[in-house]
């Protein structure tokens, strides 16, 4: 199943048990809202799902609100490219205000990642368009220069991912405020993955003088290409801490925490994702799981990982079949300056589970 599907499928795994604690917001991500938000007002009361802390907040801070929505988007993308080779890959769903499906229903590792990457998402994109200058509330950097190093001097306009971190939290975080275990984890994960941005914040620096030397260099905190925080994600979810539910009595009523499942094992940081339920393996559809399967799902057949064909056809055998592309070859470079190319046609196996 591709990680894009129709309308249709939405209407049939989401039903309205999954949209009670579900971040219905992120489906500004998608649709006709996202497409819209560069070419008309946003109206804060049309985004559904937003509890009352953000319709406030929407409110106040309206111009950043499509890059929260940009940031979302950019969450999901990254989910799907370090998914795309496994047996649940991301997968979005058209028109429905629960946009993974009930997969995020249940407090697993690919609840967890989802949170993180939307948080860091969000957090990296007002970061970005602060930086740019699209907003008049915020800007660059000015708090965590210090003094210039050996050879080089501060310059350019640094990023201040601070501030991101900072709407990141207040938006996300909002709904995040039940007593529950869920909540609980959510937050966590939110925050990890906020973290991530913080850490990953290097200096970019450019070189000045004449032909090319590098005379006078400036330079200035810049955010790492938004695939290091991906590629950093996914280890994180590989190695995703297992917790246990423990409840307490307060004085605002009985509150559930999270404790780690197995006390030989070093408890997890702020840095790391946690998670209480187990995942469903996805070989089989499920509209109860969520899980698409992987029947027609392409597979490597040369790889022994999981995006090999034993493991993500789950056992049951592939199909092979040949496609013929077209292609650019035998490339030219003319003096000066263009290339010429021929186009030639190439045969493929495609692999496909079944």
């Amino acid at each position: 199943m591709e990680p894009h599907l129709l309308g249709l499928l939405g209407l049939l795994l989401c039903g309205t048990r999954v949209l009670a604690g579900y971040p219905i917001w992120w489906s500004l991500a998608l649709g006709q809202q996202y497409t819209s938000l560069g070419s008309q007002p946003l109206l804060c009361g049309s985004i559904p799902g937003l509890v009352p802390k953000q319709l406030r907040f929407c409110r106040n801070y309206i111009e950043i609100m499509p890059s929260v929505a940009e940031g979302v988007k950019l969450g999901i993308q990254e989910c799907q490219h370090q998914f795309r080779g496994r047996r649940w890959n991301c997968t979005t769903i058209d028109d429905s205000l629960a946009i993974f499906g009930p997969v995020l229903d249940k407090a697993t590792r690919e609840s967890a990642f989802v949170h993180a990457i939307a948080s860091a998402g969000v957090a990296f994109a007002v970061t970005r368009s602060c930086a740019e200058g699209t907003s008049t509330i915020c800007g660059c950097d000015s708090h965590h220069k210090g003094p210039p190093g050996e050879g080089w001097k501060w310059g350019g306009c640094s990023e201040d991912a601070d501030f991101g971190v900072l709407v990141s939290r207040e938006f996300a975080d909002a709904r995040e405020n039940r007593p529950d275990a869920r909540s609980a984890m959510n937050k966590h994960n939110n925050e990890a993955g906020r973290t991530t941005i913080l850490d990953h914040m290097h200096l970019k620096c450019k070189c000045h003088g004449l032909s090319g030397s590098c005379e006078v260099k400036t330079c200035w905190w810049a955010q790492p290409d938004f695939r290091a925080i991906g590629d950093f994600l996914k280890d994180k979810y590989d190695s995703a801490s297992e917790m246990v539910v423990e409840k307490h009595r307060e004085s605002r009523g009985w509150v559930e925490t999270l404790r780690a499942k197995y006390a030989l094992f070093k408890p997890p940081t702020e840095r790391d994702l946690v998670y209480y339920e187990n995942s469903p393996n996805f070989c089989e559809p499920n509209p109860e799981t969520g899980s698409f399967g992987t029947r027609d799902r392409t597979c490597n057949v040369t790889s022994h990982g999981i995006d090999g064909c034993d493991l993500l056809c789950c056992g049951r055998g592939h199909n092979t079949r040949t496609e013929k592309r077209k292609e650019k070859c035998h490339c030219i470079f003319h003096w000066c300056c263009y290339v010429s190319c021929q186009e030639c046609v190439r045969v493929y196996d495609v692999h496909t589970c079944k």
